[in-house]
């Protein structure tokens, strides 16, 4: 059996995911759905890079975050969920459906959109998304949560 769950823990998780690199992305997902399932509220602010996990699949059907890199090393993010799911590490597409199954909240940075030349329309359609911008997400963080950036 697990550890008990602290009172003092925070009340709300919100997640700046800042980096485009496949294993940083698979671990807020990792972060966002363990906190959902102890019922802490998670807000998952997509921006940057990071944002290009959640395109659309390519014309070969490839998820985008299949072709992330990975921080350490010369493998994409492919290689490396295949190598996760292996060693019974939750994939990403796992993950994403827990997060999304515990209602977790997926925002996307406006700015960062506009930044890496993208729009609403070039993500995953089967993720709802808030799209606004930093004082929208620091408006959704609560006082007693905790804010992370990865």
């Amino acid at each position: 059996m697990g550890e008990p769950l602290s009172p003092e823990r925070p009340k709300k998780l919100s997640v700046v995911v800042f980096s485009g690199d496949f294993d940083k992305v698979h671990y807020a997902l990792v972060m966002a759905s363990a906190a959902a399932a102890t019922d802490t509220p998670v807000t998952l602010f997509f921006t940057m890079e990071a944002t290009r996990a959640l395109l659309r699949p390519g014309a070969d059907g490839v998820p985008a975050w299949a072709t992330q890199p990975v921080s350490a090393g010369e493998t994409t993010g492919a290689d490396l969920d295949a190598t996760f799911q292996q060693r019974g590490v939750g994939g990403f597409e796992t993950l994403l459906s827990a997060c999304l199954e515990l209602d977790v909240r997926f925002m996307v940075c406006e700015m960062g959109l506009k930044a890496m030349d993208l729009s609403r329309e070039d993500l995953r359609p089967d993720i709802a998304f808030d799209v606004g911008g930093v004082v929208t997400f620091l408006n959704d963080a609560h006082k007693d949560g905790s804010v992370v950036f990865i």
